[in-house]
């Protein structure tokens, strides 16, 4: 993944997905307590907001899990980890769930409405597969493939950008964080996260580019970035309270 940062802001305090503070503020000396080796002081200040989500003593995962800031060296730099204080990262299969529902909530109204426009002709005879062969090059075809474009791309932008979630997310209780902050993605990067992922797929190679998503997902460590991700420094956490 690339190790770019986006520069650090100051996010929207009404986000609850934050990261939490991993530190005393600034100018202010750390709490008593036992060593940092055994984590913060249950019910302290700095005692993380989801208690021992992995297990470990004062919430710490175990060592050498994805979660485990040295289990990769660190952060981006070698230092804290950017998902520290945050949920957990989302499993893929979840994630794949989640796409096929957001898929079809545009893939079944916008076919339903092509068959009453006739935006495709796939009658059942010998030259059917010829004639949606020829279909494909025709003036029409580009028409809905660029309908199908802004529909996906803006429905990802808009549901990723107002709440860090599509339907299929919020069904699924996934979200969509971006990865210096775990802020909801503002415009440019839910935009970009969108047309990575669709426009690619709905010009040429639907199967090929979804392929491609999936094993980019599964292969990234340790934050489990798809190629859309990546392009858009964000990643999908879980969004179970």
């Amino acid at each position: 993944m690339s190790h770019d940062q986006p520069p650090p802001g100051e996010p929207p305090e009404e986000d609850p997905f934050l990261k939490k503070p991993q530190g005393p503020p600034p100018g202010e000396p750390p709490p008593e307590g036992p060593p940092s080796s055994q984590g913060p002081p249950r019910g302290g200040p700095y005692d993380s907001p989801y208690g021992a989500p992995y297990g470990g003593a004062g919430g710490q995962p175990p060592p050498g899990s994805p979660y485990d800031s040295n289990a990769y060296g660190g952060g981006p730099y070698g230092g804290t980890d950017p998902l520290a204080g945050m949920p957990p990262l989302a499993p893929f299969g979840t994630r794949f769930l989640a796409r096929v529902i957001d898929a079809l909530i545009i893939f079944i109204p916008l076919g339903i409405v092509s068959l009453f426009v006739g935006g495709w002709n796939t009658a059942n005879n010998t030259g059917a597969w010829d004639e949606v062969t020829n279909q494909v090059n025709t003036g029409t075809q580009w028409i809905w493939s660029v309908i199908s474009i802004v529909l996906y791309v803006g429905y990802d932008t808009l549901m990723n950008r107002k709440y860090g979630q599509t339907l299929g997310k919020r069904w699924l209780k996934l979200r969509v964080a971006m990865l210096n902050d775990g802020s909801v993605p503002d415009t440019g990067s839910a935009l970009l996260r969108a047309a990575v992922l669709w426009v690619p797929a709905l010009l040429c190679c639907l199967c090929i580019w979804w392929a491609i998503i999936i094993v980019s997902i599964v292969t990234s460590r340790p934050y489990r970035q798809g190629l859309h991700d990546k392009a858009a420094r964000t990643v999908v956490v879980s969004a179970a309270q």
